[in-house]
């Protein structure tokens, strides 16, 4: 028996070089590739979309409409997390281009 269910992990795919992208910049040329621009936009909106969610169980627990504390708390924990999450990613990127922007040419 494998603990750590090592078999549910799938092999790295290739990662295509720049001159394979083709002229296409950063989403490349192939249907289905998605741009680095299309990802933060999407993360933010998944973000978004659980500090809603977060806010209307907690309306919901406060004016009587419903009485699941559980579904409330899981709800504003997930936002939660999940903002700090987009937090940290921010963080990591404001250090890359800092770092890019101290390079010499």
């Amino acid at each position: 028996m494998d603990p750590l269910n090592l078999s549910q992990i799938l092999p790295p795919t290739p990662v295509s070089s720049p001159a394979q992208a083709g002229a296409g910049g950063v989403t490349g040329g192939a249907q289905g590739d998605v741009g680095f621009g299309d990802l933060l936009k999407q993360a933010l909106q998944e973000v978004n979309q659980a500090q809603t969610q977060a806010d209307g169980e907690a309306r919901n627990l406060m004016t009587g409409e419903s009485a699941d504390m559980h579904t409330a708390m899981l709800a504003v924990q997930k936002a939660d997390l999940s903002f700090q999450m987009m937090m940290a990613v921010r963080s990591k990127l404001i250090d890359a281009y800092r770092e890019v922007m101290r390079m010499q040419m």
